[in-house]
């Protein structure tokens, strides 16, 4: 027996419980298999390009900034230019993602970029998204070697790259996503990280305090070239 059945087998004992009957075992496989989706909340069911406004409008409301792009060649200017409005020095922490490495970096010389996990003294990181979720304005992360999930929480300043064609309308499609990228065994990441919106709390006398749990800023650059090149 493994260690998940002994696991499983202690919970059903504890519950005066044994094994399923076969009928409902297979019945529960099935249901599982299907994939078959909770209530989708009638906003999100737009067309692509709504769905875009949407999540644009949403984030917006949760506190992110955006950077709209018709091109990733002009990534690094709107990096430095987002840097120099919140005078943040040029220094740059990237996922060693290869998504990134397709940015011209070098364009913009004032920009010093370096790639891997979060270090302590890192302000400011750029990394991609998995997806975006129109339906509340929500980044969605997934961790892995070219993805490290520190870059994610520890700076004072999140940027983000987001391409256009990632943006899904509910959190349902997100799950479609995942297994479509995945392996047939195990579709799902070590971590999937939900954020909406820089990293704020009223947890102490109602007062709105930003970065207690994650970044002070998220800044979303959003690359619209391969929506319109899809059209």
């Amino acid at each position: 027996m493994s260690a998940r059945d002994r696991i499983f087998a202690n919970i059903r004992g504890s519950l005066g419980r044994g094994p399923l009957p076969a009928p409902l075992v297979a019945e529960l496989e099935a249901k599982i298999a299907a994939h078959a989706p909770n209530l989708i909340p009638e906003r999100s069911r737009l067309a692509h390009d709504q769905q875009i406004e949407l999540f644009v409008r949403m984030a917006q409301e949760a506190g992110a900034t955006f950077s709209r792009l018709g091109s990733r060649a002009a990534v690094p200017r709107a990096v430095l230019e987002f840097l120099n409005a919140n005078t943040v020095p040029p220094e740059l922490r990237l996922s060693p993602d290869r998504e990134l490495d397709r940015i011209p970096w070098s364009a913009q010389r004032e920009l010093n970029v370096t790639r891997g996990r979060a270090r302590r003294d890192d302000l400011t990181s750029v990394t991609p998204s998995f997806a975006a979720i129109a339906e509340t304005g929500t980044l969605v992360f997934v961790s892995g070697a070219e993805r490290p999930a520190t870059l994610n929480f520890l700076p004072d300043n999140h940027i983000v790259v987001l391409d256009a064609h990632d943006v899904v309308g509910p959190y349902e499609d997100v799950l479609t996503k995942l297994r479509a990228a995945g392996s047939p065994d195990c579709f799902m990441p070590r971590t999937v990280n939900f954020v909406t919106g820089p990293s704020r709390t009223a947890d102490i006398a109602l007062t709105i305090v930003r970065g207690a749990h994650g970044p002070r800023r998220l800044h979303i650059i959003l690359i619209e070239t391969e929506l319109r090149d899809a059209l």
